[in-house]
């Protein structure tokens, strides 16, 4: 069974809005390093609505590096009640119906991890469901001071630390699983 893993940057203030504002001072090799294991253990992506169309309007014009070649050639699931199957391009599948339940089918098929970034509306019915089998909340050493917060409404969720990964430059990625 695949496991589904949920990468997510926030600052220390709990805040993921905006990630290119305040993040990129610490995108460096160990990031990169890190970010690309990530990627290498998936074999498919899934993604929100929000965050599919961001990425598919600046994914496609990056092509230089490995990781860029990597994330452009993977099949990405999209969870979406606005987008139809034509809208979509990217090597990409609109989930139909029932997402819970579509993914719990997709994390039943044969292959690698799959990978879930951006953080929302699909991360609550993922963790409703307990779909997600691993958190890598990726802790960079910045106070945003306002913003979209981490999970925001979301019930009570106890977890379990699988393990912490210090970079030099301060980020601490933290996994975590359901407990």
């Amino acid at each position: 069974m695949r496991k589904l893993i949920e990468s997510t940057f926030i600052t220390t203030d709990g805040v993921l809005s905006s990630p290119e504002k305040w993040g990129a001072p610490y995108w460096d090799e160990e990031h990169s390093s890190y970010a690309a294991e990530l990627l290498g253990e998936a074999d498919a992506l899934l993604l929100g609505r929000q965050t599919y169309e961001g990425f598919a309007a600046t994914w496609p014009h990056r092509d230089g590096d490995d990781y860029s070649k990597r994330i452009n050639a993977l099949p990405k699931y999209v969870a979406s009640r606005t987008l139809i199957g034509t809208e979509t391009a990217w090597n990409a599948t609109v989930i139909k119906g029932d997402v819970a339940e579509e993914v719990a089918r997709i994390k039943k098929e044969p292959g690698k991890n799959l990978l879930k970034f951006g953080t929302g509306e699909l991360d609550r019915t993922l963790i409703e469901h307990g779909l997600v089998d691993e958190f890598h909340l990726w802790m960079f050493p910045v106070i945003a001071g306002r913003g979209q917060r981490l999970l925001d409404g979301l019930d009570i969720t106890h977890l379990e630390r699988l393990r912490t990964r210090e970079f030099a430059n301060g980020i601490t990625v933290m996994v975590f699983g359901p407990k």
